[in-house]
């Protein structure tokens, strides 16, 4: 197992600041505070089923909404993951879980190509899960998907309460990018014929 994968990132904006530090070789554990209670709650999710550890701290304009914070943590994340990736030597780069909860069922499959893209197949059965905007959850994805530079393809195929198949969209993350990033030592270089994963 490679225990360097590691990274530290902060950003400040006239609307947020938002830390991120990632260990990608972790063991779940989380210190999580980001001014929007449903997003810590997901991130905790994201980093126990992950197995990373990470530290994610936030303060943002959220006496407006969970916009511009939700977003930025996206960006930030993302930015950190790319980082703490490195040169990207021997893992696998494709990852695909399925995740159930209860009567949801989601599907996420990323490529780690360089190449970002988000397909986002989720249709939420309300706009708001307590005061967090469900939109906001496909923000969130597209600007990690971006920063991260990876293909992120999401995929609920079905379910009937909201809270569950964002849930399950985040464990699924988590755990396509824990298959991703593992190490296959019979790929000697990256996982490319172009030579290339940056």
């Amino acid at each position: 197992m490679t225990n360097n994968r590691i990274a530290k990132i902060e950003r400040m904006t006239n609307e947020t600041k938002v830390f991120v530090e990632i260990a990608l070789d972790g063991e779940g554990k989380a210190v999580i505070d980001t001014g929007v209670p449903f997003m810590d709650h997901m991130l905790d999710l994201f980093t126990k089923h992950g197995l990373f550890n990470t530290t994610i701290k936030a303060n943002g304009d959220t006496h407006i909404d969970d916009h511009h914070t939700t977003e930025d943590i996206g960006i930030v994340l993302g930015q950190a993951v790319k980082e703490a990736l490195g040169d990207k030597k021997s893992i696998k780069r494709y990852g695909n879980a399925f995740v159930p909860m209860d009567d949801a069922l989601a599907q996420v499959v990323i490529d780690i190509s360089n190449r970002p893209h988000l397909e986002f197949r989720a249709q939420f059965p309300t706009q708001k899960v307590g005061n967090f905007d469900t939109e906001l959850v496909h923000e969130f994805l597209w600007k990690f998907a971006l920063e991260a530079r990876m293909n992120v393809h999401v995929i609920v195929h079905y379910g009937t309460n909201t809270h569950h198949m964002i849930e399950a969209i985040f464990k699924a993350l988590a755990r396509a990018i824990d298959d991703a990033i593992t190490k296959d030592e019979r790929v000697k270089g990256v996982p490319s014929t172009k030579g290339l994963l940056t």
